[in-house]
């Protein structure tokens, strides 16, 4: 395995780690910053480097592309241009611009990723080769997307300790707005209005608690890529401030009332909310196999995955049986549960597709 990381910061150091510590992966790495190539050298990030993006990707079979949103569209594109057959990924926040903006060649070898896994601190000099375990690592195909691309990369990214999923681009972005842009916008909105109303109290700022500490950890985090990600998501993140907003006067008018089983109920009625969403990052159960019958046509490893994802059924493995005449062949798909596998057939058999479900002995998994 020829792994390629684009960009060696924070994620693709971490890339490059796990890479080389858990798939025993040769791992060549560009940045455009001489002392950051060091460093990553040092680190143990990087098995080789390259004066240029092209040159790294050289037989690579899987490219990573780790650099700043704004820079993503350029550098996917020579990635694509300089391989022939490699698996090309990102590791951005938003998806929508850089998929409509790829080039027509070899635009179905790009499948998007964002892995959920990120940190307050940045730079390779912080990566860890463990970045990765249990976290989520959404992958971004489309109608275009090769599907057998798209199984290299989702097995590559559950070998690094993550768990894949696949989602719609521009649900991506919606997501993304509210679970990881928004907490940024109101954490810095939060620290200015802290400093503005209690410098008015007194000359010295306070000492501060924990909640405080905890609710404002990631504000003015890592400065050099938020403006790319607030501009690329604008819309989205717009709107999802408005809702805030919408929601806070609700809150002050509902506190001015002084009901306090009012006030209880709302308590409580967040804590649920929130254990629900942290329940729904939990994986459990013993895996179930899902044989689905396909044709082999561009987009149905993407239709499929994408399908499961809408309907909250996460896809733990995934393998690809192409027929010898290569107009039909199979698909392999491991879930988590028994009721979510056959949920995954009902999903999948309504798109049309021949479904069955193995029995335990006969998994081969």
């Amino acid at each position: 395995m020829r792994v390629a990381v684009l960009g060696v910061g924070l994620i693709g150091g971490s890339i490059g780690l796990a890479a080389k510590s858990r798939l025993d992966a040769e791992v060549c790495g560009f940045d455009p910053d001489p002392e950051v190539i060091a460093r990553a050298t040092d680190s143990g990030a990087l098995d080789a480097f390259a004066d240029s993006a092209a040159d790294a990707v050289a037989g690579a079979d899987i490219v990573f592309c780790a650099a700043p949103v704004g820079a993503l569209s350029a550098l996917v594109a020579e990635a694509l241009a300089a391989t022939d057959d490699a698996a090309v990924t990102d590791v951005g926040s938003t998806k929508r611009d850089l998929i409509a903006g790829l080039p027509a060649e070899g635009a179905e070898r790009f499948i998007g990723g964002h892995p959920l896994a990120g940190a307050e601190t940045s730079g390779v000099e912080n990566a860890r080769a463990e970045l990765f375990e249990g976290a989520r690592w959404y992958l971004t195909p489309t109608e275009r997307s090769s599907g057998v691309h798209y199984d290299r990369l989702q097995r590559l990214v559950a070998d690094l300790g993550a768990r894949p999923q696949a989602i719609d681009p521009e649900a991506h972005d919606r997501v993304m707005a509210t679970v990881s842009h928004l907490p940024h916008v109101l954490a810095n909105v939060l620290v200015q209005e802290a400093a503005f109303a209690l410098t008015e109290e007194s000359e010295r700022l306070p000492e501060v608690g924990p909640s405080f500490r905890d609710t404002t950890r990631v504000a003015g985090a890592n400065p050099g890529i938020w403006p790319d990600i607030f501009a690329s998501n604008r819309e989205a993140v717009a709107a999802e401030i408005d809702a805030v907003a919408a929601r806070l006067g609700e809150a002050a008018a509902l506190l001015r009332a002084g009901d306090a089983d009012a006030v209880r109920d709302w308590h409580r009625s967040a804590l649920e909310d929130r254990r629900r969403l942290l329940e729904g990052e939990l994986v459990g159960g013993e895996l179930h196999q899902l044989r689905v019958g396909v044709e082999n046509r561009p987009g149905t490893v993407a239709e499929i995955a994408l399908a499961l994802g809408r309907a909250g059924v996460n896809i733990e493995d995934m393998a690809l049986y192409p027929a010898a005449d290569m107009r039909t062949g199979a698909i392999s798909i491991w879930v988590a549960g028994q009721e979510e596998a056959k949920r995954a057939a009902e999903v999948v058999g309504r798109l049309g597709h021949s479904t069955s479900i193995a029995d335990h002995g006969d998994e081969g998994k």
